[in-house]
């Protein structure tokens, strides 16, 4: 790879990386939000670099009409019986992931990926404040999960709760997945959580809905038996938030 497509790598991978985190949502289908101001900053800091890698190399060529550098690499390689001055072929790799940035993204994580994995384990809590007075509760998937499993004054019981997430079918079996992607970083480490719904025609994939119901009875309330489910009163499509990798509340 010649110095002049080096330089194109540097610019095309920097102008990728503002494209999607400056001047687009796309980031936030690969890393957290809070990491977008390191992004931004690593594609300014890629264009400078290529920048100044061509603004360094536009030097007067010497008498014989070469760049001294270029001589220098071409008499070590004479003397070597090698060329070192170019970078191996599979380097043009590179430029994958630099026009893909600018011209096509990869699709965003979805029913598919929670599909194939289990639900995240939600942490331990010993103590829940009591469930405010509002009717429909609000609640993300993993604040549910958490009452119907941990809370042993079982405040959940009975209660109208509204949630909100993407429809995951599940193929031969009764009802279908609320869910949630959360990263911790980024999508690499991505985690599900799922809350089961019954009573509710199945959706297509990645729909988002906000779903209205009350937990559907199943085990001990307040113990690890208790399923994560509800039975459905309402389904209601909604747009996909901007920030969808994260487990907020309902929206409205």
């Amino acid at each position: 790879m010649k110095r002049p497509l080096q330089v194109t790598l540097l610019v095309l991978s920097g102008l990728g990386l503002l494209h999607a985190s400056l001047f687009t949502d796309l980031s936030l289908r690969f890393v957290k939000e809070g990491m977008r101001p390191m992004l931004v900053a690593s594609g300014v800091l890629l264009l400078v670099l290529g920048v100044a890698e061509a603004w360094s190399h536009q030097k007067p060529a010497g008498e014989d009409g070469h760049d001294h550098e270029d001589a220098d690499a071409d008499r070590h390689a004479d003397a070597h019986g090698h060329d070192h001055s170019t970078v191996p072929r599979i380097a043009w790799l590179l430029f994958l992931p630099a026009l893909s940035l600018l011209f096509y993204a990869p699709p965003a994580l979805g029913a598919y990926t929670a599909a194939r994995e289990a639900p995240k384990a939600v942490t331990e809590q010993r103590y829940f404040d009591p469930l405010p007075a509002t009717s429909p509760v609000p609640l993300t998937l993993t604040q549910f999960t958490s009452r119907v499993q941990q809370d042993h004054k079982r405040d959940i019981g009975g209660r109208s709760v509204r949630m909100t997430g993407f429809v995951t079918p599940d193929k031969g079996a009764d009802g279908w997945y609320l869910t949630r992607i959360i990263f911790t970083c980024c999508a690499a480490d991505a985690q599900s959580v799922k809350v089961r719904i019954h009573g509710a025609s199945v959706l297509p994939a990645n729909t988002w809905v906000t779903v209205t119901g009350t937990w559907h009875p199943g085990g001990t309330l307040g113990t690890r038996s208790a399923p994560a489910a509800l039975d459905a009163r309402t389904v209601k499509k909604v747009a996909k938030p901007v920030n969808a990798y994260t487990d907020a509340l309902p929206l409205f």
